[in-house]
This record gives structure tokens, C-alpha cells and sequence, in this order.
């Protein structure tokens, strides 16, 4: 396998999954932390399916390009549930669902009715748990995720004290004079941008698990926000790179091979902060 996986990466566009996945795997991991504790950790899941269903319709359109109309409607959607949740009446949870359900289910309906497709199985379920097309992205693709990754990186670092203020104690935060509306929208857009970027990468279903296992394993052995975050960056890295490395010379679907090294990191975490806590 070591030496099929060698032959591999000599190809560029196998280069450049990887590069891509990794991009994909830092970002989602920023927000991660403050989402588990906010126990906002379900909105990947509706913002997921949101996009499913803003896929389904530019599937329908024959749209060279989805992210004309995925990303602006993952962020729109994104900033009605986390910037004007507050004054919504349907809040928290409740709104996640039902947004999350409609999405879903109008999507898979327009793709059944307008299907262009010979393949429509097929294409439900790349999109759904990822799809291989990760694998053939164009050197165009992969400078706009590189480009677009940057930004969310560059948002998240220059707006930390303030997001993480925002995040944990709005009111505080409006009381000491942070416009909270504001940095609710940067939020939001960050969380819609990385459910975009993720989706070719694990599919909609398995998006949650990109953001919210490594900040769960992290939080097995560290305490501090600062080491948490760092931490869960890292393994998301780190299993996200050990599930491509696995799949593309296995053969193996590589949103659930990703998942799976999630999974098994968090086990080795929770018997490592076992461990830390018996000899403390």
C-alpha cells in the first residue's frame, strides 16, 4: 500500500486533494470549540443540508459553477439562525431542525423531479458523504480554496477576542460596547463558508464530524480555550491527512474514512484524559 501510495502523489491533482483537504480541515476546526460549548454544535448539520438543497437546485440549472448560488444561501441561512436568532420566534434548536429537514427534503424532491442526471442515486450520494470528485479538482478550485480558506483563517485570527466575547457572553460583550450584531454575522459567515468548502470533502451528513470531534477530543486532556483550540487544529489535520492517505491507495469512500480516524482519536483521547485524570 505504502508504495501504491507513493505512485499516487506523484500525480498533481492527487497534490492537490490533499492540499485542499487540509485547508478544509484547519478551517472547519477553528470553530469548532466555541460551537461544542455554545452547544451550538448542530448547526453544521442544518447548514449542511441547506447547502444540499442549494446544490440540488443549481444541479437542476446546470450550473457550471454551484458556489454561486451554495454559498450565498448557506450564509444568508447561516446569519438568520446566529445573527438574528435573538429576535427570531422560532429559536435555537428548533429552528436548526426545521431549516435542516425543509432543506433536505425540498432538495432530494427538485433532484427527483428536474433530475438531468442518468445517475441520480449516484449523485445524492456523493453529496450526502462526500465525493470523489476531490480528487479531480482544477488548479483553479484549488486556488480558490486556498484563497478562501486564507480569508477564514485571517477572520478568525484578527476577530478572536471579540468572536470568542460574542460567542460566550453576548450581553457582556454589547455592554462593553462590542457591536455584537456585527460579529455575529462574521460568525456566521465563517461557519457557512467552511460547511461550503467541507461538503466535496466528507458530504453533507458527515460535516458535524469535521467540526466537532476534534474539539471533543481536545477537551479530554486539555482545559485551557487557548490549548483546546490548538489542539483540536491539529488533529483535525492530522486525521483528515491519515484519512486521504488511507482512502485514495484503499479505495475506500473518503468523507467516512476521515470520519472513522476522527472517531478513533477521540477513543485514544478519552483513555489519555482517563489516564491524566488518575495520576492527577
Amino acid at each position: 500500500m505504502l508504495s501504491d501510495l507513493l505512485n499516487y502523489l506523484q500525480y498533481p491533482f492527487v497534490r492537490y486533494a490533499l492540499i485542499v483537504g487540509v485547508l478544509i480541515a484547519l478551517s472547519s476546526s477553528l470553530l469548532g470549540v466555541t460551537l461544542v460549548l455554545k452547544r451550538f454544535s448542530f448547526i453544521g448539520d442544518g447548514l449542511s443540508h441547506v447547502a444540499f438543497g442549494a446544490i440540488a437546485i443549481a444541479s437542476v440549472m446546470n450550473l457550471s459553477n454551484n458556489m454561486i448560488i451554495v454559498l450565498p444561501v448557506t450564509v444568508i441561512c447561516a446569519i438568520i439562525l446566529l445573527a438574528a436568532g435573538r429576535r427570531a420566534r422560532v429559536k435555537g434548536d428548533a429552528a436548526i431542525a426545521m431549516i435542516s429537514v425543509s432543506a433536505l427534503a425540498l432538495g432530494y424532491l427538485i433532484m427527483n423531479i428536474f433530475s438531468t442526471s442518468a445517475n441520480l442515486a449516484g449523485d445524492v450520494c456523493s453529496t450526502l458523504f462526500g465525493s470523489t470528485r476531490m480528487i479531480t479538482l482544477s488548479t483553479s478550485e484549488v486556488v480558490l480554496c486556498i484563497v478562501v480558506s486564507l480569508v477564514v483563517v485571517a477572520l478568525f485570527v484578527v476577530f478572536y477576542n471579540r468572536i470568542f466575547a460574542v460567542t460566550f457572553d453576548e450581553n457582556f460583550a454589547r455592554t462593553a460596547g462590542t457591536n455584537a450584531g456585527l460579529y455575529n454575522v462574521i460568525i456566521a459567515v465563517i461557519i457557512a463558508t467552511i460547511i461550503v468548502l467541507a461538503m466535496n470533502l466528507v458530504g453533507s451528513l458527515l460535516i458535524s464530524a469535521l467540526v466537532i470531534f476534534p474539539a471533543l477530543s481536545a477537551m479530554r486532556v486539555y482545559k485551557s480555550f487557548r490549548q483546546v483550540t490548538v489542539c483540536a487544529a491539529v488533529l483535525s489535520v492530522c486525521c483528515t491527512l491519515a484519512g486521504m492517505l488511507i482512502s485514495i491507495p484503499a479505495g475506500t469512500p473518503v468523507g467516512p474514512t476521515i470520519v472513522a480516524a476522527d472517531i478513533l482519536m477521540y477513543a485514544v483521547f478519552v483513555v489519555a484524559g482517563k489516564l491524566t485524570e488518575s495520576r492527577s
